[in-house]
Formats: C-alpha cells, sequence, structure tokens
C-alpha cells in the first residue's frame, strides 16, 4: 500500500521562506548554517513544487530496513537529515564540474568577524564548463570533508565501483594524511612544519627514519627546509657519480648541509677537483660517502692549498696525491700541518726515524696522520720493543707495513706472536724480513697453510718458512702442496669448524 504525505510549507508559526529556518543557536552556528542552506537551496533550485509526495515502495531514503552505520551498528529504519547530506556529497563526488577536492581546492581565507569573534571565509573560484565562474564560499565545510574522508578510509560496503576520477581524488585525498599520523614521533620531538612534508616522504625512500630526521634537525635545522625539487636535483647528481643509494642516508646524518650544496656552485666544482688528482670516477662515489664534509670545504681556499702542503712540505710524489686521498680522504678535510708535524717529531725523536721514512709511511698509509700518539704509537712500538726488536727493527717494520700501528695487541698481534715462537719456531728477527706477516689472518691463512703441509708431511724441518703464507691459494698449492685448491679449501674449512666445535664445547 503506498503511503503519501504531504508537507505544509503555510505554517503562520514558521518564516516567510522555510528554507531559511533556523534552530535558536548562537549567532555564530547562525551565520554556518546560513551559507550551508544556501548551498543546499542552490542545489535545489530545480525543485518548485511545495508538495512532496514519497513512497516507501520506491524511496529508500523513507524505509531502510537493514541499515548499519560504519561501526556496524543498527540504524533506525527512517532516513535522516544526515544521509539526505551525504548523498548529497555522493553526487558531489560524482559530478566532476564539483570536485571541491581538485588541485586548486585550498584558496587564499578571508577573515571576518561575528559578535567580535574571527571567523576564516574559505573562498574558492571553480572553472565551470563553458568557460563559467563561479565564487563559491564555503563555511561550515570541516564536517563534510571529514566524513568524504571517512567514507574513503572507513566504508567497505560499497556497491559502486570507482570510477578512475574518484580513484585519483582517493589517492590525493590519502596523500594529504594527517601530519601526526604519518610523522608522529617526528611531531613530539620538534615543531613539524606540513611544508617540510614532500622532502621528508622524499627522504624516506633512502631509508631515512623519525629518529634520522631528529638527528638531522639537531645537527643542522635548516637542511629540512629545503625545496624538494632542490634536494632531489642534488641527491640524484650524488647517485650520477657514483653515490651508492644505501650511502645516501649515512651521508644525510653525517653532512645533512649537503641538501643545500647547488649543484653547480658546489658539487661540480669538488668532482672535478678529486678527478684533477688522478682519482678513477669509479672511486670518486666511496670518497664522498667516507667524507662527505669535504663539499663544505672551499676547493681554492683550503682544498688545494692542503693538497699543495702535502707536495711541497711533505714532499710526497705529486702522481702519489690521487692513490693517497684513495686511501684516506679526510686527509683533505684536517689541519695537515699541525697532524704532520706532530707525527714526525715523534717517530724522529722515538726511532730516530728520518723525514723520508716517515713520508714513506704516509705514502703507503696515510690514515698515520689520524692515530692516536699515545693510544696507538706508544703501546705498539712497546710491545714490539718488548718481544725483542731493536728501535732499527721497529723503523724498518713499520716503513713496510706502516699499519701495524692500527692491529689489535690482544687480537692481533699477541696471538701471532705466540703461534711464531711456539708453533712455527721463527726468530722475532724473521718479522723484519716479512713484516706482512703480522697483518695476515692467524685462522684464514697461517694456520691452515702451516697444518695443511704438516698433514701431507711437507712441512720443512727447522723454521717454517714465512715465505710461504705469502702467495695466493693457487700459488701456495702448486709451489708448496702440490695439490689441488679444492682439497686445500676443503682441509681449511674443516679446521674452521673444529676450532668453532672445541669453542662451544668449552662455553657449554
Amino acid at each position: 500500500m503506498a503511503v503519501s504525505c504531504m508537507y505544509p510549507f503555510n505554517n503562520p508559526t514558521l518564516p516567510s521562506q522555510p528554507h531559511l529556518f533556523l534552530h535558536s543557536v548562537s549567532s555564530e552556528s547562525k551565520m554556518r548554517e546560513f551559507y550551508y542552506i544556501e548551498d543546499r537551496r542552490r542545489r535545489r533550485s530545480r525543485v518548485s513544487s511545495k508538495l512532496v509526495v514519497l513512497s516507501t515502495h520506491s524511496n529508500a531514503k523513507i524505509l531502510k530496513s537493514n541499515r548499519k552505520s560504519r561501526f556496524g551498528q543498527t540504524l533506525s529504519p527512517y532516513a535522516s537529515d544526515d544521509d539526505e547530506e551525504e548523498e548529497e556529497d555522493d553526487d558531489d563526488d560524482n559530478d566532476s564540474d564539483k570536485s571541491w577536492f581538485s588541485d586548486d581546492e585550498f584558496a587564499e581565507p578571508v577573515d571576518f568577524k561575528v559578535n567580535g569573534k574571527r571567523f576564516k571565509l574559505q573562498k574558492k573560484i571553480s572553472e565551470r564548463q563553458g568557460g563559467r565562474r563561479q565564487l563559491d564560499a564555503k563555511i561550515g565545510r570541516n564536517t563534510q570533508e571529514k566524513r568524504i574522508i571517512g567514507n574513503f578510509y572507513h566504508t567497505k560496503n560499497k556497491t559502486k565501483q570507482p570510477d578512475s576520477m574518484h580513484v585519483d581524488r582517493k589517492e590525493r585525498l590519502m596523500s594529504k594524511e594527517p601530519t601526526e599520523n604519518r610523522y608522529e614521533k617526528l611531531s613530539e620531538e620538534i615543531d613539524l612544519d606540513n611544508r617540510w612534508l614532500p622532502l621528508l616522504d622524499y627522504l624516506c625512500t633512502f631509508g631515512l627514519k623519525e629518529s634520522d630526521f631528529i638527528q638531522m634537525y639537531e645537527r643542522h635545522m635548516p637542511s629540512l627546509q629545503i625545496n624538494v625539487s632542490s634536494a632531489q636535483e642534488r641527491l640524484e647528481y650524488l647517485l650520477s657519480v657514483g653515490v651508492k643509494h644505501r650511502d645516501i642516508r649515512r651521508i644525510l646524518l653525517r653532512q645533512p648541509q649537503i641538501l643545500e650544496y647547488t649543484v653547480d656552485n658546489n658539487l661540480k666544482s669538488h668532482v672535478a677537483f678529486l678527478s684533477s688528482l688522478g682519482i678513477p670516477n669509479s672511486r670518486i662515489g666511496q670518497i664522498i660517502a667516507v667524507t662527505p664534509s669535504l663539499f663544505s670545504y672551499s676547493v681554492q681556499n683550503s682544498l688545494k692549498p692542503t693538497v699543495r702542503y702535502l707536495v711541497e712540505e711533505l714532499g710526497i710524489n705529486e702522481k702519489n696525491i690521487g692513490k693517497v686521498v684513495q686511501l684516506s680522504p679526510q686527509i683533505l678535510v684536517q689541519r695537515i700541518d699541525i697532524s704532520w708535524n706532530t707525527r714526525y717529531i715523534f717517530l724522529s725523536k722515538e726511532l730516530g726515524a728520518s723525514k723520508e721514512s716517515v713520508v714513506k709511511m704516509v705514502t703507503k698509509h696515510p690514515q698515520l696522520l689520524h692515530y692516536s700518539i699515545d693510544d696507538g704509537f706508544v703501546p705498539r712500538i712497546n710491545f714490539l720493543r718488548s718481544i725483542g726488536m731493536r728501535n732499527s727493527d721497529i723503523l724498518k717494520v713499520l716503513t713496510s707495513l706502516t699499519q701495524v700501528l692500527s692491529l689489535s695487541l690482544e687480537d692481533n698481534l699477541k696471538p701471532k706472536y705466540k703461534y711464531l715462537i711456539n708453533e712455527l719456531r721463527n726468530e722475532v728477527q724473521s718479522l723484519t724480513k716479512y713484516p706482512m706477516y703480522l697483518s695476515l689472518s692467524l685462522d684464514q691463512r697461517i694456520r691452515p697453510r702451516h697444518k695443511f703441509l704438516v698433514a701431507l708431511k711437507k712441512a720443512p724441518k727447522g723454521p717454517f718458512p714465512l715465505s710461504s703464507f705469502v702467495p695466493t691459494d693457487e700459488c701456495f698449492c702448486q709451489q708448496w702442496a702440490g695439490t689441488s685448491v679444492e682439497k686445500y679449501l676443503a682441509f681449511r674449512q674443516q679446521l674452521l669448524l673444529n676450532k668453532f666445535a672445541k669453542k662451544y664445547e668449552r662455553l657449554g
């Protein structure tokens, strides 16, 4: 049975224009509702009759027996004003000419006052079909915007498949996810500006996390204010000259200022400087990753004078500068005069080293200029003295193998010395002839080769020759063992497994 309803509009208690009827609320609410109802009236202007006939058989807005909220709660079977508003919003969504979240959706806000309180009127001029433009004053749309966004994020029972335009709008809405949800921890630690978000999103592609952004903020806050397109240009240039993608994060944490360095005025000139030293292009990216701070030094006023000092004052051959920088890029950004003078004076007084000897040390191992005298030089020189070496022997060892000054006493030098004396039955003076012995791995080379020759009964009588540890595995098997490399590698693997088994047995 059809049911009809008549809505009288001539009630004398109502205003002459019933669509302007407002509840008794504050003046602020009146103003908002006024603009909102005016907006609805324009959309309903096509309806001119004051008599509306509705049927329960044909209009689902009257009777919805199975309606549920987005949270699964059963609702009243009768339509409400909110339903009308939601459906009207859906109509707006399907109308491409009325898309409120287009690219130019947010216009400049205009302030106005009601009863002494300030409100913002958000204006938008949208281009309509046929070239018409309309000024749309939108007040109180926050509720509608939240409802529409809520539909995108929470509504699951959509019967209509969204078209491509609808999907595009959804993606744009999701990109406007609230800051506190995307970078909640960062928002708690710093005063996060929404204008930084595009840059943060881009840097996240290199593996940076919120804790990294906090560190960058503390080291150099302006680095987070860089335009994302500028940052992208600079980082892509670094990638183009050989910097690995995985190294970008480390570079930014150590030198966030690099985002401010322009490609033409800074980055290119520094890369050209490295190339002028004879450094191959394949190594430039690695040097940048190790020492990103070099971009903060002037090429003309700092980097070139440092190179000139290495050549003219230290006496390093100019042809070897590229090799020295590759071994220790930090040499370009330190006070080379102080580092050189203090270490040269110490070695000269302690061991009687000549300038030529120290220059050879620096050329082979420029990291020497970074080692601490008290914690690096002194303990290792004292150890070599304690095992019977004279100053002249120590100087020979250091000139040939300067990295001895960086080797661990407990994990490296002492165990190798004990194996040299007790197992290989050599004298300590043999180290002056084969100082490389101290740089070789005890578990991966010295012990396996010694034990392998002993197992094959090819170990010479008397002191074991240290020269057998120098060649490659192929040369060792051919010259000393007379067997295949595969057999030696299998023996070494078993030796390592036995050592691990004994270690865990002791621990158990």
